[in-house]
């Protein structure tokens, strides 16, 4: 079965930034433990997740299959956008008390 991860977090962290001598490259990074995690069974008809938490700011969004997502109040997700490759990985900025909506694609 393919699943949608989803990871909600509320804030992040720029580490690596120093005054020393020494090169540092600041790295964004989402600060754990995230503040909920769900998944959503991708399948033939668009499944939306549950609502994200008052406190969610920013989502991490993994697929193991060809999909497309919607985002909303009540989304609803269609094979002719947003399409995200197998085993992808990506970070988007949400609305808190919104949900993403997913459905399989080729």
């Amino acid at each position: 079965m393919a699943v949608l991860y989803i990871t909600e977090f509320s804030s992040s962290t720029m580490a690596g930034l120093t005054n020393t001598s020494t090169p540092s490259y600041p790295i964004p990074a989402p600060m754990t433990p995230p503040v909920a995690e769900q998944h959503v069974a991708i399948g033939a008809m668009s499944a939306p997740s549950a609502a994200f938490n008052a406190a969610t700011n920013f989502v991490m969004i993994e697929t193991d299959a060809i999909c497309s997502l919607a985002f909303g109040a009540s989304p609803v997700a269609v094979t002719t956008a947003h399409r995200m490759a197998a085993n992808e990985v990506r970070f988007y900025g949400v609305v808190p008390g919104q949900a993403v909506a997913v459905i399989a694609n080729t």
